[in-house]
């Protein structure tokens, strides 16, 4: 049986002639398989039936051979001229076997860019993975910042109310003692939480005035309510222990003698 030239194949395959010859040439014509591939890889590209920019016998470095170069005159003409006509019979098979191979060719195709569409979502779906976890690790960042802030806000509030308790406490602490003399008049002086009874009485002393005959009788502190009379180991302990903090009112009386 005779075989169809390797152009007339893929002719019969129903590939325009030029691009197929254009194939051929471009694969060194090295059999209709090599042509193929370059067909099924290059059939969307829009220069496809767009004839070589150079001779057909120069492509890919080869030399023409003597009948590439005698033309359509020479020897192959001739060759042509003398080959056998296939039958119809036969003309069929060898197009079943082409298209077998088209056939072939195609799902290799199509399972390459299966292969490649699936690498391409892994990847999309690897990046988009990789930007949710950036974004989870920013997320992350914003809220221990802002937990850290609201920490160092706490703070500060705490420390500005213990300043604010510990001036109130020293207020306190320093309030004015009134202290009520025999005659009816008052003195009024701030002494400091800690400081002795004795303090408050040396004051009173110092400040009540001068008696008539220029005596000074030695004077009893008493608290007003509820009532009691300091003794004189009272007056070696501090106002806080003997509850004259923040305020008080004491009376000063004529000590009796003993």
């Amino acid at each position: 049986m005779a075989e169809l030239t390797a152009l007339e194949s893929l002719i019969e395959m129903g590939f325009p002639r030029g691009r197929a010859e254009k194939a051929l040439a471009l694969t060194g014509n090295q059999g209709i398989e090599a042509a193929m591939d370059w067909l099924m890889e290059h059939e969307d590209d829009p220069d496809a039936d767009e004839p070589p920019a150079g001779p057909l016998g120069h492509t890919l470095g080869r030399e023409p051979t003597p009948s590439e170069q005698e033309g359509p005159a020479g020897p192959e003409s001739s060759a042509e001229e003398g080959k056998p006509i296939l039958s119809e019979e036969e003309r069929q098979e060898q197009t079943k076997r082409m298209l077998e191979l088209v056939a072939q060719k195609q799902r290799e195709r199509e399972e390459r860019e299966e292969r490649e569409a699936l690498e391409r979502e892994r990847q999309r779906r690897k990046q988009g993975q990789e930007l949710s976890a950036a974004r989870q690790r920013l997320q992350e960042d914003e809220m221990r910042r802002a937990a850290e802030e609201r920490r160092r806000e706490k703070a500060e509030e705490l420390a500005a109310r213990q300043r604010v308790r510990e001036k109130i406490e020293r207020d306190k602490a320093e309030r004015a003692k009134k202290v009520r003399l025999p005659d009816g008049t008052s003195l009024t002086q701030t002494f400091q939480a800690r400081e002795q009874l004795a303090a408050v009485r040396l004051y009173v002393e110092l400040h009540r005035g001068e008696e008539p005959g220029g005596d000074q009788d030695p004077v009893q502190l008493l608290s007003g309510f509820p009532r009691r009379a300091f003794s004189e180991a009272d007056m070696e302990r501090p106002l806080q222990e003997l509850g004259l903090v923040p305020s008080a009112v004491l009376i000063v009386a004529k000590k009796c003698p003993s």
